[in-house]
């Protein structure tokens, strides 16, 4: 039991505390109260009803704590927001249950003006601004997302990645509508195991991701397991970087890789290749020459004519593949001067359209009609164009439609020629090698395997670009880009280049 002084020193206290204090009875009558002065004008409560005094009402608040308490026997709190004593400050609203001498149930009612709950609120509003404006400033996306896979965090890298608004995503997405297939339950049992970063984190993980058109992305994905204070599972947050523009990247370097091999392998076989043709032309021209002398000088019987002949006829093929060896080595001169592309197809077509082997095949042009100019020798790009074309029509065996097109491509800095057949197209692993020297799927005895190395060396050398591109049994296209010039082909003086 306190001592009177104790007790009063405690009724001191509460004088001293500044705060609203009212103990009621179980049908709402005050029985004591401490602090509110200001409020009643110094006219005691005591024996009035609380709703009347505080709140000038007839009958008690619905959200009342003290009613709460009664209803429970545990203390209550109410948020008062709306309707608090003093409407300047927040305030809280705290009812617990005490028990007097005569064992009458009775209520204490706190009313805390907290001052320094506004200031933590603040600074807990100021905290959710900056992660949400941190999370949304991230370049890669953010998603995550409780242990049912509804989603709870879901940022606008993310959403500029899957198609899908922030909005619906946070308003009826589920993660696994995220991740391909049975993606979702692998990312969680990896995030379970050790095996890929340590328990409860996945490190580096490349798989696709479902855009909301279907799209399938390809991403790497770095995820967490978010725990609770208890340690249990509470959900996963992921940040995953799109790879398409790095894959599309990484593609474009290997493929400008394989075309410097292909350069260097050009460079290297042409100094090779220049040798080798001066070595043979002199047998050659001497084979040739007493050939010729045997049937003028000499009557022979028709069965040792036929014989020359033959030999005559293969020392002209040796001599046209030494032709095409130097060509390849690119030891021809070179007269540059503006061209027109479609004039020098054109020509070229002029030259070749009335063989045989056109009889049955359709040349569609697609052709655009003011065409820049290129510097370029038009004999050796013309050269390029029938060989193409003759290609074409040797894989249609005679039989199709070849389509030209030409046109100024998307940088206004080069010219685009594309020569496509009908045929039956080029395999993956042909279509890897064709511009190797000495490579021919032709029969032995009908191709060098130099015709398409000779015009890759020519639009090399011209500072150009030759691609093939092929589907099976729908046909091939040779994609050439040559720079455009400025100059005319009036006012131009050609260069010559030995």
């Amino acid at each position: 039991m306190r001592t009177e002084k104790e007790r009063n020193l405690l009724l001191k206290a509460l004088d001293a505390f500044k705060r609203k204090i009212v103990v009621i009875s179980s049908d709402f009558r005050v029985l004591a109260s401490a602090g509110l002065e200001s409020l009643i004008g110094g006219e005691s409560p005591s024996g009035k009803y609380c709703y009347e005094v505080f709140y000038n009402r007839p009958e008690p608040c619905d959200n009342c704590p003290a009613r709460k308490v009664m209803d429970s026997g545990k203390a209550s709190l109410r948020d008062l927001s709306s309707d608090t004593l003093n409407k300047e400050k927040k305030s809280c609203l705290y009812a617990y249950p005490i028990t007097d001498d005569d064992e009458q149930n009775a209520m204490t009612v706190f009313n805390f003006e907290l001052p320094a709950l506004d200031g933590l609120e603040e600074e807990l509003r100021q905290s959710n601004r900056f992660l949400h404006n941190l999370l949304q400033s991230a370049c890669d996306g953010v998603i995550a997302a409780d242990m049912t896979g509804q989603i709870i965090i879901f940022n606008d890298a993310a959403a500029e990645v899957t198609g899908h608004s922030v909005e619906a995503a946070l308003d009826h997405l589920n993660i696994r509508a995220i991740y391909e297939d049975e993606m979702a339950r692998e990312v969680m049992r990896n995030l379970r195991s050790d095996a890929c970063g340590g328990k409860g984190k996945l490190k580096r993980y490349h798989i696709k991701a479902i855009g909301k058109s279907g799209e399938k992305i390809p991403i790497s994905l770095y995820a967490s397991i978010i725990y609770d204070e208890r340690g249990q599972e509470a959900g996963s947050i992921g940040f995953f970087h799109d790879l398409r523009e790095r894959i599309h990247i990484q593609r474009k370097l290997e493929k400008t890789q394989l075309q410097l091999v292909q350069s260097e392998k050009m460079a290297s076989l042409g100094k090779l290749s220049a040798g080798v043709a001066h070595q043979l032309n002199n047998p050659l021209g001497g084979i040739t020459l007493y050939t010729k002398l045997m049937l003028e000088d000499y009557d022979l019987e028709d069965n040792a004519k036929e014989d020359l002949h033959r030999i005559l006829k293969d020392a002209q093929r040796c001599r046209d593949t030494v032709k095409e060896l130097l060509e390849f080595a690119r030891q021809t001169r070179q007269f540059m001067t503006p061209l027109n592309i479609n004039k020098a197809i054109d020509r070229t077509l002029f030259l070749i359209e009335n063989q045989t082997l056109f009889h049955n095949i359709a040349v569609d042009k697609k052709m655009a009609p003011f065409i820049p100019l290129v510097m370029a020798d038009s004999q050796q790009l013309g050269h390029v164009f029938m060989n193409l074309i003759i290609n074409a029509a040797q894989a249609m065996d005679g039989s199709g439609t070849i389509t030209i097109t030409t046109r100024e491509t998307a940088t206004k800095d080069r010219v685009l020629v594309e020569i496509a057949d009908t045929g039956p197209g080029i395999s993956a692993e042909t279509l890897a090698h064709i511009f190797e020297p000495f490579f021919t799927t032709k029969e032995e005895g009908e191709g060098t395997g130099l015709g398409l190395s000779v015009v890759y060396g020519i639009i090399e050398n011209h500072g150009g670009t030759i691609t093939a591109k092929s589907i099976p049994d729908r046909g091939s296209t040779f994609c050439i880009e040559l720079p455009i010039t400025h100059e005319t082909e009036k006012g131009a003086q050609h260069a010559e280049y030995a």
